[in-house]
């Protein structure tokens, strides 16, 4: 039997519903909100397809103005095959809030597939007929046409008339006639809407640069989501709502951003309001209080009461995405595969667990850590098309932009010493977190990992300088350091602070030393480096544990990491 979908239009109650792509892409975050959020009714997943799609490279989301953003993720998603096992552990677990599962095909077929193997953890599968930056066939190429996007509805319902889960359909705002299109799709057996999804796709073009920053297929252009999408949203629900019996549910979205935006969704014929692109606004510490403070004031608002708007204080008002122009002033190579890139500027107020993004017009952005503020110094290792340019390409008086910093400053441990561990091109992150301790008045030690031969780290002289320093050379044998780990632990003690900086498996090993050695884990910290690509909270990439980095910072302690299964 399907469940019931709750109908706040009707009801005149406020649900809240997460969206496609936005927060909760990944089941470790929607366990995370399950945990956190209480007012948050019904949790959407990221589209997934029958196959993984690896989507678009970087910059994929972007901010020209506060709130208003550019997107084009590219239908980034990991398959079918990787999703669906961890979503039905997620509902092993005990998970009995709304799951509405969006999906993304280019022919019914896949469609019918993606149903079928979704109907068993689903409560309402969402079919995304509306990406506007998707590949030819996907997306909004079906939602654009009346009659592509009746035929596909009807050919997926008569294939799936046994489903327990409800049919969503995501339309594009689009086309001239989006009432008619919903009233189609219902008509054909689509047992509820989503609207909308992003406007355009537009060129977005950076005001520091004057470049565009998407990187994609379409010359830079993508979808346009945020604050400047919502009067666009509020007249689709208004006209859809117009076209479909008041039965058929309607998840509304599109910028709402505020108690009043979500209320007046609600009385356009919304029955859940859609929440996303405003989380890039709000740190993740906060999530909880916002949802609390948007649902009771749009609901004052339905019943008529005073709203004392208490959920813009968790709102910032600053662009959180802007770039700075910075110029190349040297480029110093310490290996075939590492180089020093020094730039003109400064980052203000960098701490040890932050990161920044390094941007190329044209060519990419990835996100380092800045190794120092004075002269700007990142490290800089040869990995793919990004790194690989900037080894080949890149010349001293050329310009790069950089957005950040992002993350947060490392809550250190009180300890009269600190053993800092580092490998790979770690020390990036050790000279600001030494920065940082000497301030605390800590004597710290390091014990650095090169695969250079003549045991000699890239920073050794300015490391050197806030304490004991040791560089010990691979010599074929990765992570060859950590033999010498031991004897430091004997020097730093159990009352010490111990911070492991470089590949997982590196500081996996170095973990399991120490705590055989009787180290306390909440003394351990770990430096998290998961791939990112928005730095705002957005896109759930860079989440450890049910934390995203860019809100929470990259150092985590291994009673954390052990406690959510992490590493």
């Amino acid at each position: 039997m399907k469940k019931s979908f709750p109908m706040g239009h009707i009801e005149r109650k406020v649900y809240l519903s997460s969206v496609s792509g936005v927060a909760t892409t990944k089941t470790e975050l929607i366990s995370w909100f399950n945990k956190n959020v209480e007012d948050l009714d019904i949790y959407t997943t990221k589209s997934f397809q029958v196959r993984p799609n690896p989507g678009n490279r970087e910059p994929v989301i972007c901010e020209t103005k506060s709130g208003d953003f550019g997107n084009s993720v590219g239908l980034r998603n990991p398959g079918m095959e990787k999703t669906l096992p961890e979503l039905v552990q997620l509902k092993a677990s005990g998970f009995d809030k709304w799951l509405n599962v969006s999906l993304s095909a280019d022919n019914p077929q896949d469609f019918i597939t993606l149903v079928k193997a979704f109907d068993d953890v689903a409560d309402s599968v969402e079919l995304n007929f509306s990406c506007p930056h998707a590949k030819k066939g996907f997306g909004a190429s079906i939602g654009v046409d009346i009659d592509i996007a009746g035929e596909y509805v009807e050919k997926i319902h008569n294939a799936t008339k046994d489903r327990k889960s409800l049919l969503f359909i995501k339309l594009t705002p689009n086309v001239d006639n989006i009432g008619e299109i919903a009233k189609r799709v219902v008509d054909m057996g689509a047992d509820g809407i989503t609207a909308i999804n992003t406007v355009g796709p537009d060129l977005h073009i950076d005001p520091v640069s004057n470049t565009p920053i998407l990187q994609n297929a379409l010359g830079g252009k993508g979808g346009k989501s945020g604050r400047w999408v919502y009067s666009k949203a509020l007249e689709a629900i208004k006209e859809i709502r117009r076209y479909i019996p008041d039965s058929i549910p309607i998840i509304g979205m599109g910028g709402v951003w505020s108690e009043k935006e979500c209320f007046e969704l609600i009385e356009a014929g919304a029955d859940a309001v859609g929440i996303g692109s405003v989380l890039g606004h709000v740190r993740q510490p906060q999530w909880p209080l916002f949802f609390s403070a948007l649902k009771k004031g749009a609901q004052d608002l339905l019943d008529g009461r005073v709203c004392d708007f208490s959920s813009k204080k968790y709102v910032s008002d600053e662009r959180q995405m802007e770039y700075r122009e910075h110029v190349v002033e040297d480029i110093s190579f310490h290996s075939e595969d590492t180089l020093l890139l020094t730039l003109s500027g400064e980052v203000k107020d960098f701490k040890a667990g932050e990161f920044v993004f390094l941007w190329l017009p044209g060519v990419g952005e990835k996100p380092f850590s800045l190794a120092k503020t004075s002269p700007l110094t990142f490290i800089i290792k040869k990995r793919g098309a990004f790194t690989s340019y900037i080894f080949s390409s890149l010349s001293k008086g050329d310009k790069i932009y950089i957005r950040g910093p992002y993350g947060a400053e490392v809550k250190t441990p009180k300890a009269k010493k600190a053993l800092i561990i580092c490998g790979g091109t770690g020390e990036a992150v050790a000279f600001p977190l030494a920065v940082e301790l000497q301030k605390e008045g800590t004597e710290m030690s390091f014990l650095v990992g090169t695969s250079v031969k003549g045991d000699k780290g890239i920073l050794d002289k300015e490391l050197s300088g806030f304490g004991s320093y040791k560089a010990t050379s691979d010599n074929g044998q990765p992570g060859r350091v950590l033999s010498l780990l031991p004897e430091e632990i004997e020097k730093t003690g159990i009352d010490g602070a111990y911070y492991i900086i470089g590949p997982e498996i590196f500081m996996k090993i170095a973990s399991s030393i120490l705590k055989d050695k009787g180290i306390p884990t909440e003394r351990i910290m770990l430096s998290m480096e998961r791939n990112t690509m928005c730095g705002i909270g957005l896109c759930g990439e860079c989440s450890c544990g049910g934390h995203l980095e860019c809100q929470w910072g990259t150092f985590m302690s291994l009673a954390f990491l052990e406690k959510e299964g992490a590493i």
